[in-house]
């Protein structure tokens, strides 16, 4: 058993434009939907650089990805 934080990601269906950024950085994590929008792999996950890189790198600022406990953001942290 890990202590690693749970990590919960979310994507903003009206702001994402499906530039398919996120998919390509953090694949385990992220993919395209069939609607071309970003949508989360999975209902939660366990920290990794690639997902933070994602949400940092999102150029419309759709995803967020919170500590599955508290809620607080972990990323994009500007």
């Amino acid at each position: 058993m890990t202590d690693a934080p749970r990590l919960v990601v979310t994507v903003d269906q009206g702001r994402c434009i499906g530039s398919g950024l996120c998919a390509r950085t953090a694949p385990a994590d992220l993919l395209l939907a069939a609607n071309g929008r970003a949508a989360p792999a999975r209902s939660q996950t366990g920290p990794s650089e690639e997902l933070t890189e994602a949400a940092e790198l999102c150029p419309v600022e759709a995803i967020a990805v919170r500590d599955a406990a508290t809620g607080a953001l972990v990323a994009p942290v500007w």
